[in-house]
């Protein structure tokens, strides 16, 4: 015989103790509140239920109860180049060398390193100076994350002054859409620079060499 009870609550006689079930309950439980997860006596929690976005052997769960990349310092990705070409100028102007990154995670940072060949044609005048600053965000970029001086000593009228330089950093643009990086020759004295170039006569290319890798924070 079949029956239905319907009940709004169930309750022991005195109000105390504990109301035990000889068989499985079924129905919608999403009334039930006041769980205890430690009363879980078996099966596995979906991963889905334990955070927000992709759960795989790739990602951890963060405190904040987001799955996210796992390990800190790991490389996502590479972004290489190798640049040939020359600019050459007077004053102020951006170089030939630009490379584009689009980072994986705004949390990401990017390990930047430019290497570059520079001369100047002061033929025989002596010292010159000027600075190669790095900057994010291409010929509109107004960030510079480094800077370095280049000096040459030409005392030979037939020779330039030149010098091989190595740009390194770590910057964090804090974005997952497309970044680019560029140098800018900050010209200092006047004299006629070459960036990508360096040899009697300028005639030797020294093609630049641009990487971008994405670290996981």
């Amino acid at each position: 015989m079949v029956a239905k009870l319907k009940v709004d609550q169930l309750e022991t006689v005195d109000g105390t103790g504990i109301i035990t079930a000889n068989n499985p309950l079924a129905g919608d439980g999403a009334s039930l509140t006041g769980l205890n997860a430690t009363n879980l006596g078996s099966g596995t929690v979906p991963t889905a239920r334990l955070g927000t976005g992709t759960a795989d052997a790739d990602n951890f769960l963060r405190g904040d109860g987001a799955w996210e990349p796992a390990g800190g310092g790991k490389v996502l990705q590479v972004v290489s180049s190798q640049i040939n070409g020359t600019t050459s100028s007077t004053s102020n102007v951006y170089t030939h060398i630009f490379l584009s990154i689009t980072p994986t995670l705004a949390s990401s940072k990017v390990l930047v390193t430019v290497t570059f060949g520079m001369g100047n044609n002061t033929n025989g005048s002596g010292n010159s100076q000027a600075a190669m600053e790095l900057k994010r965000g291409g010929t509109s970029g107004t960030i510079v994350i480094e800077r370095t001086v280049i000096s040459g000593n030409n005392t030979d009228s037939n020779r330039e002054g030149m010098q091989r330089a190595t740009m390194q950093v770590l910057d964090s643009p804090s974005t997952t859409s497309s970044t680019e990086y560029g140098l800018y020759l900050k010209n200092t004295d006047g004299a006629l620079y070459y960036v990508g170039a360096w040899g009697y006569s300028i005639g030797w290319l020294s093609p630049a060499c641009v990487t971008l890798m994405e670290i996981g924070a």
